[in-house]
């Protein structure tokens, strides 16, 4: 006889429960504790996809959130835009126009030579939906560099809507000021029928 046959038969008292537990062990972890273990980790991993669900769409939710705020405050500006700063129709904006530029060159000591205007009417059926006008001025005015500077920061700050769309500075003779000239634009809210 082997030596673990024997060992098995003088000892099959202690050896038989022990194997019988040894497999009710086996037993229990694959029916009872694994399959636990696996329910409990997949259990962990939902929460924590949940946990992050919920944080992005709190994110979400702050954004549109942000978004709508932006909007109104968008939409506010805007109509303080249309209501207090744009011109509210074709005379104001020659007003406008007809009155700031002398008196800032006559402030900023600049000598207003010239001024001609063009008014760009709608003319496609797209243009005549547009709900704003483009008045065109075309200025011409002469001083020294730092007066002229001057001027334009002035025209630049000035709280009137006009914007400075080219500026051409030129001296033909050394001994005479400087000539700017300048092409403004504002513009101008249109009426229902877009004039």
């Amino acid at each position: 006889m082997t030596l673990w046959r024997r060992i098995l038969v003088e000892k099959r008292v202690a050896i038989i429960p022990l194997a019988l537990a040894l497999a009710a062990n086996i037993a229990a972890y694959s029916l009872w504790v694994y399959p636990l273990g696996v329910k409990s980790a997949g259990a962990a991993d939902r929460a924590v996809a949940a946990a992050r669900s919920v944080k992005a769409a709190e994110q979400e939710l702050a954004s549109a959130r942000a978004l709508v705020a932006g909007k109104s405050r968008a939409e506010q500006e805007l109509s303080t835009f249309f209501g207090k700063v744009l011109p509210a129709d074709l005379p104001s904006a020659r007003r406008l126009t007809f009155a700031t530029l002398p008196n800032l060159a006559h402030k900023t000591n600049v000598k207003f030579l010239d001024r001609r205007v063009d008014n760009e009417l709608p003319t496609t059926e797209r243009d005549k939906t547009a709900r704003l006008g483009v008045l065109r001025v075309h200025t011409q005015f002469q001083g020294d560099y730092e007066s002229l500077r001057r001027f334009i920061y002035q025209l630049e700050s000035d709280p009137a809507f006009v914007i400075i769309d080219d500026v051409q500075l030129a001296q033909s003779d050394p001994t005479k000021p400087l000539t700017l000239q300048l092409q403004l634009s504002t513009y101008y809210r249109l009426g229902s029928n877009g004039n």
